[in-house]
């Protein structure tokens, strides 16, 4: 584990994989660089993978006040300690390397999950209500909100996991929750956003995904000037890290 520090002061963490041009994985919500291991081995054959965690997870230090665009210079700073060229956004965290707007030479969004027609409605008073919860020392609450309510997994599974020893790694980063609330906004494709970003964009989304987050990809991609959206085998908001290697490779290492 290696550390950088951000503009605000912030320390955060880092792992690195294998040799060749520098990747930068930004991870997507409610997760910590934990989750990624499996992708970064895969892609450490043909990149040198930077997998860090996001302020407020993991290793990494949380300064407060919070503000999203903190992050973007987060990335940033990893970005220059490591020399990355190439960067790979999962979900909300896809909102971080977006709203950067930094130089790599290309990057990937992975299933950034905008809410386009055929989406579930977005939880009433999602943000407030995270918020609420983890101001009143509550991060379960927080935590079992998005599993459910935003995710859609079942309460019963949920309170099952509630009395799993995994549930207090949950609590630890349910208080970043709110920081990907506040990246995505209202959740609505950032068209104008979008249409502003000229560095070359590969949008995936995996073929076992529901079709409104397919199609989130798809209006992402049409939003930007050089993009384009692909589907992969894979299962729910996820493409096989060996597939998803390949089709980096590929994209990343092409003239």
């Amino acid at each position: 584990m290696e550390k950088v520090v951000s503009k605000d002061g912030t320390e955060l963490a880092y792992d690195t994989y294998g040799s060749g041009p520098v990747l930068v994985l930004v991870a997507g919500g409610f997760t910590d660089r934990s989750r990624y291991v499996e992708d970064a081995t895969a892609l450490s054959a043909e990149f040198t993978v930077v997998n860090y965690d996001r302020r407020g997870r993991g290793d990494s230090g949380d300064t407060l006040p919070y503000a999203v665009e903190r992050e973007w210079e987060d990335l940033d700073a990893v970005r220059t300690a490591t020399g990355a060229r190439f960067a790979c956004a999962y979900s909300s965290g896809s909102m971080v390397l977006l709203q950067a707007r930094l130089p790599f030479e290309k990057q990937a969004v992975m299933e950034p999950p905008f809410r386009v027609d055929g989406a579930p409605p977005a939880p009433e008073r999602y943000l407030e209500r995270l918020q609420e919860f983890v101001a009143a020392g509550n991060p379960g609450g927080a935590a079992e909100l998005f599993m459910v309510e935003a995710v859609g997994q079942p309460k019963e599974a949920v309170d099952q996991l509630r009395q799993s020893p995994m549930w207090s790694s949950f609590e630890a980063i349910a208080h970043t929750l709110v920081y990907d609330a506040l990246q995505l906004g209202d959740s609505a494709v950032p068209v104008e956003l979008l249409a502003t970003i000229d560095v070359p964009t590969l949008a995936l989304y995996s073929n076992a995904s529901p079709d409104w987050l397919k199609n989130s990809v798809r209006q992402t991609a049409a939003a930007l000037p050089n993009s384009t959206a692909e589907g992969h085998e894979g299962t729910f908001h996820t493409i096989e890290s060996k597939t998803l290697a390949r089709v980096l490779a590929s994209y990343f290492l092409s003239a």
